[in-house]
Parts: C-alpha cells; sequence; structure tokens
C-alpha cells in the first residue's frame, strides 16, 4: 500500500503557488481554442496579476466561517473558479447570488410573515407572499431595504450592499458592459458580504423583536409579557417602531390570523401607538383606504379596527374623512337641534373630534360645513347646553388654523339657527 504523506504548510502554500504558475498557460490554450474557431481572443481575461491578487487574499477572508457555512457556498466556489481564469464580471454575479441566497436565509430564520409586510407594502404582491419558496418574488433592492428596515442589516452594512448590488447591475456578467474589476475589488467585495450578512449575528433590538413576534403567535400574552413589551417598545429607536408596528398591522389584517395573534396585536397596539411616526401612522390609513377601494372588506374592517382602537381616525386619507366627517357632523346637528341634546350630542361630537385630531386638519370638500356646523354647536340651541360636549368645541375652534378662524369668526355674527327660528315665530 502506498504510504499518505502530508504535506507541511510550506509545502502546500508552495503547491498552490505552483497552481497559480499554471494560469498563464491555461490562459494561452483557450485563447487558441477561441481563435481557432475565430472567436475574438483579446481582452475575455483579467489579467493573471489581478486574479492572483484575489486568490492570495481568499484564504484569509473565507478564515471565519464555519465549516457549516462554507459546505453550502457553492456560488462563493463558482466565483473562486471565475476569478481563477480571469472572468472577473461573472465571478461578481457568483459573489452576488451568493449573498442574496445568505440573506434570504436570514430572512427566513426571522419571520417572514414581518419581512413581507415590510418588503412588499403593495396588497397585489403582498397576497402572493407565504411561505420561503416566494423569497424570490422580493427583487434586490427591496431585499435589502427591508432587511436594514427589521434590523438585519446596519445602515453601514446596507450602504456597502447596496454598492456591490449597484456594481453587480453595472459592472459584472449579468448585463453588457466595458467595466473593468480588479482582485483587489473582487477580495473587498467578498469580504463585505462575509462580514455584513454571513458573519454578523442580529443586533439585541432584531433579536428581541424575533422573539416578540414568536411569542405572539405563539400564545396568549399574559399581563407581565405585555408590561415587558411597552418597556422593550420605549427603547425602540424611531425607525424601527414604525417597522415592528408595520408589522403587527400585517399581522392583525393579515386574512389567516388566529384568534391568539388577534387578541395579542389589539394588546399590544395601544402600548406602540406613542412611539409610531405621524408619516407611518398615515400609511395605516392609506391602506385602509386601499383595501376599500379594492373591496377587501375583510382587510379594510382589520385596519379599521387598530385605527379605532388608538383614536387614530385622524390618520385615515383625506377621503375617508370627508365622507365620515360628513356624516358624523349631520348626526351632530341633528343631535343639537333635538330636545335630548343634552345626552346625545357629547357622541357625535367626540367622534368628530377623533377625525380632526390634534392639528385640526380639515378635508377640503367639507370645510364650509365644517366650520358651519361646529359654530352653530358651540353656539347653543335655545333649550340647553351639553356639558360635556362644549369642552369638545371649544377645542376643536381653538386648533382652527388662520383661515378657517377667520370664516368661524365671521359666522359668529350670523344668527344661529335656533334664534332664526325664533324669529320666524314671531
Amino acid at each position: 500500500m502506498k504510504e499518505v504523506v502530508v504535506a507541511t504548510p510550506v509545502e502546500a502554500r508552495a503547491e498552490v503557488v505552483g497552481v497559480r504558475g499554471d494560469l498563464p498557460r491555461f490562459e494561452i490554450l483557450i485563447r487558441d481554442e477561441l481563435a481557432a474557431v475565430g472567436l475574438p481572443a483579446d481582452e475575455v481575461f483579467v489579467a493573471v496579476r489581478e486574479r492572483d491578487s484575489m486568490l492570495m487574499n481568499m484564504p484569509r477572508l473565507l478564515s471565519t466561517l464555519e465549516p457549516e457555512v462554507l459546505g453550502r457556498s457553492y456560488y462563493i466556489s463558482k466565483m473562486i473558479a471565475a476569478c481563477s481564469v480571469g472572468l472577473f464580471d461573472a465571478a461578481l454575479n457568483y459573489l452576488w447570488d451568493e449573498l442574496v441566497n445568505e440573506l434570504r436565509r436570514r430572512v427566513a430564520g426571522f419571520d417572514l410573515g414581518y419581512f413581507y409586510d415590510i418588503a412588499a407594502p403593495s396588497p397585489d404582491l403582498r397576497k402572493h407572499l407565504r411561505d420561503e419558496s416566494d423569497l424570490p418574488r422580493i427583487d434586490d433592492a427591496s431585499l435589502l431595504r427591508a432587511a436594514r428596515e427589521i434590523g438585519l442589516l446596519t445602515d453601514v452594512g446596507y450602504q456597502r450592499l447596496d454598492h456591490i448590488r449597484f456594481m453587480r447591475n453595472h459592472a459584472s456578467a449579468a448585463h453588457p458592459n466595458q467595466v473593468t474589476l480588479t482582485g483587489l475589488d473582487l477580495a473587498n467585495w467578498l469580504e463585505v458580504c462575509v462580514r455584513e450578512v454571513i458573519t454578523t449575528p442580529p443586533d439585541t433590538v432584531t433579536a428581541a423583536t424575533g422573539r416578540l413576534l414568536a411569542n405572539i403567535k405563539k400564545e396568549r400574552l399574559d399581563s407581565d409579557a405585555v408590561r415587558d413589551a411597552a418597556a422593550f417598545f420605549d427603547q425602540l429607536p424611531s425607525e424601527r417602531a414604525d417597522t415592528l408596528a408595520n408589522g403587527l398591522f400585517g399581522l392583525y389584517t393579515d386574512a389567516q390570523r388566529t384568534p391568539i395573534v388577534a387578541d395579542n396585536v389589539r394588546l399590544l397596539w395601544p402600548k406602540l401607538w406613542p412611539f409610531v411616526s405621524d408619516t407611518a401612522r398615515r400609511t395605516f390609513g392609506v391602506r385602509h383606504a386601499r383595501a376599500r377601494a379594492s373591496a377587501e372588506t375583510a382587510i379594510a374592517t382589520s385596519a379599521r379596527e387598530l385605527v379605532d382602537l388608538v383614536d387614530g381616525a385622524a390618520y385615515l386619507t383625506e377621503e375617508v374623512r370627508a365622507v365620515e366627517m360628513a356624516e358624523v357632523l349631520d348626526d351632530l346637528m341633528t343631535a343639537h337641534l333635538g330636545l335630548n341634546n343634552f345626552y346625545t350630542e357629547a357622541s357625535p361630537a367626540r367622534r368628530l373630534e377623533e377625525l380632526t385630531g390634534t392639528q385640526g386638519v380639515i378635508p377640503e370638500p367639507v370645510r364650509s360645513h365644517y366650520v358651519r356646523t361646529l359654530v352653530e354647536v358651540f353656539l347653543g340651541n335655545g333649550y340647553g347646553v351639553s356639558f360635556a360636549a362644549d369642552p369638545v368645541y371649544t377645542r376643536l375652534l381653538q386648533i382652527l388654523d388662520g383661515p378657517t378662524a377667520g370664516a368661524a369668526l365671521r359666522l359668529f355674527l350670523e344668527p344661529s339657527e335656533w334664534l332664526r327660528r325664533a324669529y320666524r315665530t314671531t
């Protein structure tokens, strides 16, 4: 039996250098074959020195990867093979494929539903995204953006990876181009992918969010869990609070949600709401309006339940608010002119305040109706004042903008409806 001889590190290194020394001879052979059949043979391969630069850095770059990770990194193998023969544009394409594969693996191990709600705000696309097999439906730019928003990538890591995405689109074999790449370019981009995606664990906020989402789906939260979640929300960066709110909104409006998920989201939503930005709040109003417009009644109903749970009607779209305000104004005036307005007037008054919001934004289609009704109810009806509604009217008058307040002041000079009726009876 032939004895197996184990090479020393120095001997192994020399062997590798010797193999790289065969690269020029291999290139000459391929060039001759191309020329023999009449194909272009010049400017096809990257210079050998650039290939050598990449291959010399490869052992160091891959030394931090676990054997399990290395064992599944087929696209890195293809990248290195492409580098060795001088096809750097193809190598960059393989590198990007490896990056996307690993990022999808991370997403699948976190919470797919949460990710899809962030990555696919379009209802038409979202309804087709259910499991891991649907991840390829998310384009690369959205994949990076959503991974950053849920905390799987840092802001700096996102920018670095997005640069690689740009280069992949403009300098790789994915599209025709004449861009020249160097061995250090590829070595640097491989290092970025290893550091920012493959080996970096999720941050503490992302890990805590993942645990919370898992618990929401598993069992009903008790008071201690809700209290802990509220404390966690208080520590969230503003953009993470918006992202988490978007995820909870998606969980609640999902047609396949379970009663446990619905109950848990209803418990957590009011705790998270104070930390959600106005911009994000308005997106929930838009999503509600889209569902209404497309006759997705179940989604629209669920969305409205969450909005109403936190008195967030002011964040509905202007069109929806205009329709509802018109109805509430009519209800308010009916109650105001009735004999039992002491009791019936407060409810539509509070509803009007909720639709108006703290900023006093009034939809243009109902502005005139709104101002005239508000002045009318503030002045009274000649029978008595609804003490519960009166403070609401004062607050609503105080937040009118300049032009609207001017219109209201002019109305104070006109006789109110109950006075006009009195004049007509005398």
